[in-house]
């Protein structure tokens, strides 16, 4: 038997990945032999002599590739958190031959026609809700990846999808790169002037990492960013740090993704046309809750129209109160951030600094485990003889009421180089059942807080701890998973319906009776004041109409790209302006560019999706006011929660599952009342 450890039985507990055991050079390996192995069953289905049903087929496809699943997991979670030369340049070898697997498969005829013939017997086989799921997925998948399509076309089909595995890889690099390369090095303390304790701690540790001692660096990454932007009162450097952040991969250089973005959309546009959709944005709706674009369009206005008005007197007010503390000329988007939290403060006298003293990093997670716990009945158990891939990871086994196993789960929360910017949660293994056994997930999620300094544990921002909060929600979709099949299982869903556990965990967070479950001054251990409780509660709404705006901007740009032809696309600039001119409050700044560092649409998978994080708003507002009406804390809401949505994956259509738990559609005024935005 090999000795590469990738491709032995895990002999871990849980069969849990073996960090320590694993080395870089195993992957390439790894990954062509358990190709090769999914291979030989797909020929083995297809060789199959007996009549095509629901199990020798659609099963037996479903089953292609555990080994394969792992070995890419495991790969793709570490090019994320863990990166380094080595494991970026195997990317650019792995990836296309994974894209070229998924092809041989999508576009091998002799399978798609065994499918085929599952497909049209399908009412003499009495499936069941999940089995009918799975064999439409199965089936439509081959439909939607071109198995109808002639030689000569699938060819084509092949190749775009080969270049398109490549170029998202490398906007990703070059995004990542950037990040890593600028940095503000700062020697006079009067530069600091209105920056938070923590934000110079932090700078002057990152200074030290970097060889710097007795200055401070920021980086472009978020803990640094964010704070500066937000306090510093030099104008000068808060202009220069936002300018190198809005010009990521955007300077004509090697890093440029101009040329990138072009070909991403060109090629996506090539390929929705090649399988007989109008753009690639209908080729993706297809299988959304939104279902095409006009429904998002019609979504993204009715929001605006309820916004803009808001977010108009937002920000006159905005100017007027920068021009009465001294403001020279325009207010200008280095300038928003920094006013916006002084007028917050004046307005409610709370701002992040304030808080942070009682949002020790390990009390909200331990707060974040008492929600599971008073909702779910789950216990997270620290278990230090789990491997993981970084020192600053640990790793828990969570229990239900029983004590009965349910999940691996990781948490890794400070950046480092190497590790790309944001917070996401991923999976190192799925739910499923084989052989009658429930193989149960293993779940991680992966931020990016203020790290620990030598005087001062990490304190996150309010907006932080909704940051984990939302993680820990997608977390529970994963950890929670009881479905039959992988492929159906945890957040495999409908993509503008896989944000609604983790936005919808998020409202917990600003809710008294969550709150003093955690939070408490780290030194003084006194529980968070009602009064400054009170204050996050008023001031949730700070801004909601411009903030609103944002995140209609992306979604809207979003579908700009990719609900037309790009070929008409020759400035991209110029039509990043034109596109988000109404939503933009702000003066213009020449030689920005959102799209060329917006990872979401050209290297994360949300293409033609961003209007999802809205979408799911919708539901979680409408979902939580169910909760609100009953007990934030109500057993018999979060059991039907939990039955309905968290258990259920992608095993039914999001819609019903959310009428079964809600007993109606969700209201889109939900979002609008919560938001201040109903008038």
């Amino acid at each position: 038997m090999s000795d590469n450890i990738l491709l032995k039985p895990f002999k871990t507990p849980f069969e849990t990945v073996p960090f320590d055991q694993i080395k870089p050079s195993d992957f390439l390996p790894a990954l062509k032999e358990t190709i090769a192995l999914a291979k030989n069953r797909v020929e083995a289905i297809k060789n199959n002599t007996e009549t095509a049903n629901f199990n020798n087929v659609v099963v037996a496809l479903e089953a292609i590739s555990p080994e394969l699943d792992v070995v890419s997991s495991v790969f793709f979670n570490l090019h994320g958190a863990e990166s380094n030369d080595e494991i970026r340049n195997l990317a650019k070898e792995i990836s296309p031959l994974l894209t070229e697997f998924s092809n041989d498969v999508s576009l091998d005829e002799g399978l798609f026609k065994k499918v085929k013939m599952v497909w049209d017997n399908k009412a003499s086989f009495k499936l069941n809700d999940e089995q009918m799921m799975l064999l439409e997925k199965s089936y439509k998948s081959f439909v939607r990846n071109g198995a109808n399509l002639n030689s000569a076309d699938k060819e084509k089909l092949r190749e775009i999808s080969k270049k398109l595995s490549t170029l998202s890889l490398h906007f990703s690099d070059n995004v990542l790169k950037e990040t890593q390369k600028f940095t503000l090095i700062i020697e006079n303390k009067d530069d600091l002037k209105g920056l938070p304790e923590g934000a110079i701690d932090a700078a002057a540790e990152t200074a030290k990492e970097k060889g710097k001692e007795g200055k401070w660096v920021f980086t472009l990454d978020y803990p640094s960013v964010i704070p500066f932007l937000t306090y510093a009162e030099s104008r000068e450097l808060r202009k220069q740090l936002f300018l190198a952040n809005s010009t990521k991969a955007f300077k004509g250089d090697d890093l440029d993704n101009k040329n990138i973005i072009k070909e991403i959309t060109t090629l996506r546009h090539e390929k929705a046309k090649l399988l007989g959709y109008n753009t690639h944005a209908d080729f993706v709706l297809e299988e959304r809750m939104a279902s095409k674009p006009s429904n998002v369009t019609s979504f993204l206005n009715n929001l605006l129209d309820h916004a803009l008005p808001a977010a108009k007197e937002e920000m006159e007010e905005l100017r007027a109160y920068a021009k009465k503390l001294g403001l020279e000329g325009e207010l200008q988007k280095w300038d928003y951030a920094f006013y916006a939290e002084k007028l917050k403060m004046e307005k409610y006298q709370v701002d992040d600094e304030m808080l942070k003293p009682y949002f020790k990093l390990e009390n909200v997670v331990e707060g974040v485990f008492k929600v599971a716990q008073k909702l779910y009945g789950l216990t997270f158990k620290k278990r230090t003889d789990i491997p993981v891939y970084h020192p600053d990871v640990t790793a828990f086994e969570v229990l239900d009421e029983n004590g009965e196993h349910v999940a691996v789960f990781y948490q890794d929360y400070f950046p480092r180089p190497g590790k790309r910017n944001g917070a996401w949660m991923t999976s190192f293994r799925g739910q499923k059942v084989e052989g009658g056994k429930n193989v149960r997930p293993h779940v991680s999620i992966v931020c990016n807080f203020t790290k620990p300094t030598a005087t001062k544990p990490s304190l996150l921002t309010f907006n932080e701890v909704t940051t984990l909060f939302h993680e820990f929600g997608h977390a529970l979709h994963g950890m929670l998973a009881n479905t039959t099949y992988e492929s159906l299982s945890g957040t495999n869903v409908y993509w503008d319906f896989v944000e609604l556990p983790s936005q919808v965990m998020e409202n917990w967070a600003y809710e008294k009776e969550c709150l003093d479950l955690f939070a408490e001054h780290f030194e003084t251990k006194e529980k968070i004041p009602a009064d400054l409780m009170k204050k996050i509660k008023d001031s949730a709404n700070f801004h909601e109409g411009r903030n609103t705006l944002r995140q209609l901007s992306l979604a809207l740009l979003d579908m700009a790209w990719h609900s037309g032809d790009p070929a008409a696309v020759s400035d991209i600039e110029k039509f990043e302006t034109e596109q988000v001119a109404k939503t933009d409050l702000m003066p213009t700044v020449k030689g920005t560019s959102i799209s060329a560092a917006f990872s979401h649409i050209f290297s994360g998978g949300y293409s033609a999706g961003y209007y999802s994080y809205k979408w799911a708003e919708v539901l979680d507002a409408d979902a939580f006011e169910y909760f609100k009406e009953n007990g934030i804390f109500n057993k018999e809401v979060a059991n039907k929660f939990k039955d309905n949505v968290l258990s259920k994956g992608g095993s039914i259509h999001p819609m019903k599952l959310y009428t079964q738990f809600r007993g109606k559609e969700p209201n889109p005024d939900a979002l609008l009342r919560r938001s201040g935005l109903l008038k």
